[in-house]
């Protein structure tokens, strides 16, 4: 997208090679990555904007993290801004007007044409003004974007001209046959010396010229709307079954997840029951999906740790409360750079582009888990005077709760992305501390 401006880029592949690129290369401007493998986004503005050489440089964060938290850090730690992963071409051209790497939009309506005189031997020369450069290096693509607006303004005028003059001359017209209609009768009894002058015909030809070429234009921009009419009609048909793929792709899952969270829990009640037989702290373990591009502890899992919590705090129950996540193998459409999303349910899992889950590798221990969880962690511990204590545990893709299909042509992505979504799941399992 930046290359679209005429602007060179250079690029590297993570926050280190982008330092050691700075040691020896001044650019006018940084997009900064957040998440990367080895040092993050905002390790490396702080590293930057540390270093006196390099402070200077302004920085723009883009980031698929959502909230006013993240966009405090990056400002905190020198970022001018932060942009979304689906940044649209309209806010790049913001942000790079504010950079000053575009030139005003005021600076740029110099006349797409200029004017020619005759030299001696008869050649054409172009005349530019006084004191202005003659701008023979223009690019090619730059004197065709000003001869096509040129064209287009021109055109604008002309039809403007033909409409104009029609409706003048038809207005004459119209004034004319009235006048001859409502001019009075000679008396009756004065006979006329000479026969009457016949009408003249040229305004009744006139008139029917002038209908004629409204009617051809007429026929003409009648022709133009039905092939725009046509086309509009086309693209609405494949908006509609789109739609319907995607309503019906939506319903499937819907009832795949209901299906999926309701063998968990009895999964979860179950095993729970049998590991903490005798302990008293039974059905307080259990088990949570994590939908694909989520992070692990936070929303709906957040809400399970303070239900667990709350019962275990009022069965006075001393030790730790493990949460461990774990990983599933997704079938992804896209790539490293863009980003990974989930395939088409009816896509073959041979053609996806990558099975696994980059997003969960990508985290960070901090990254794991939202502000909200960490601070109930450490509210239930000061509040329980160490009685009660949270563990974490990332046990990656190692322990799948459901098993992967068997891989054949027939295997759509659907069908692999449904037990990919089981083994996404974060646990919780309270283990009471040994008897003193």
């Amino acid at each position: 997208m930046l290359e679209k401006y005429d602007i060179e880029v250079d690029m590297a592949e993570s926050a280190e090679l982008a330092i050691e690129y700075l040691k020896h290369d001044r650019p006018d401007a940084i997009f900064m990555d957040h998440l990367m493998p080895g040092m993050d986004g905002l390790q490396a503005v702080q590293a930057i904007k540390g270093n006196p050489q390099t402070a200077m440089i302004p920085i723009m964060m883009y980031t698929s993290q959502e909230g006013e938290l993240y966009v405090g850090q990056a400002r905190a730690l020198g970022a001018m801004g932060v942009l979304p992963k689906q940044v649209r071409p309209v806010d790049v051209s913001k942000v790079l007007y504010e950079l000053h790497l575009l030139p005003d939009r005021r600076d740029m309506n110099e006349p797409a044409l200029l004017p020619v005189e005759l030299t001696d031997d008869g050649a054409t020369a172009a005349v530019t003004a006084a004191g202005a450069p003659a701008e023979r290096n223009a690019p090619p693509a730059e004197w065709g974007r000003r001869v096509e607006a040129a064209v287009k303004q021109q055109s604008v005028d002309l039809r403007r001209f033909v409409v104009a003059s029609l409706d003048s001359f038809a207005a004459r017209v119209v004034a004319d046959l009235r006048h001859m209609m409502t001019a009075p009768p000679p008396a009756a009894d004065i006979k006329p010396l000479v026969a009457p002058k016949r009408s003249p015909l040229w305004p009744w030809a006139a008139a029917v010229a002038a209908a004629c070429v409204m009617a051809g234009v007429c026929a003409v921009l009648l022709a133009s709307s039905r092939e725009d009419l046509a086309r509009s009609r086309a693209e609405l048909a494949a908006l509609r079954s789109a739609n319907a793929d995607l309503q019906r792709t939506r319903t499937e899952l819907a009832a795949t997840v209901k299906d999926l969270t309701a063998a968990f829990a009895a999964t979860a009640a179950t095993t729970a029951g049998a590991a903490t037989a005798g302990t008293g702290v039974a059905g307080l373990s259990r088990s949570e999906p994590v939908p694909y591009g989520e992070m692990p502890f936070d929303r709906s899992r957040l809400d399970v740790l303070r239900d667990l919590l709350s019962k275990l705090e009022a069965q006075g129950f001393r030790g730790a409360v493990k949460i461990t996540s774990f990983a599933g193998l997704f079938c992804l459409a896209g790539n490293a750079i863009d980003g990974f999303v989930l395939s088409s349910a009816n896509l073959p899992v041979s053609k996806c582009d990558l099975i696994g889950n980059p997003f969960e590798e990508s985290l960070s221990g901090q990254q794991r888990q939202s502000l909200a969880f960490a601070n109930l962690v450490a509210g239930v511990r000061q509040r329980t005077q160490g009685a009660i204590t949270v563990a974490f545990d990332d046990a990656g893709s190692t322990r799948p709760a459901a098993p992967y299909p068997p891989r054949s042509e027939s295997l759509t992505a659907g069908e692999w992305n449904r037990a990919a979504a089981a083994n996404n799941r974060v646990e919780f399992a309270a283990e009471p501390a040994p008897a003193q």
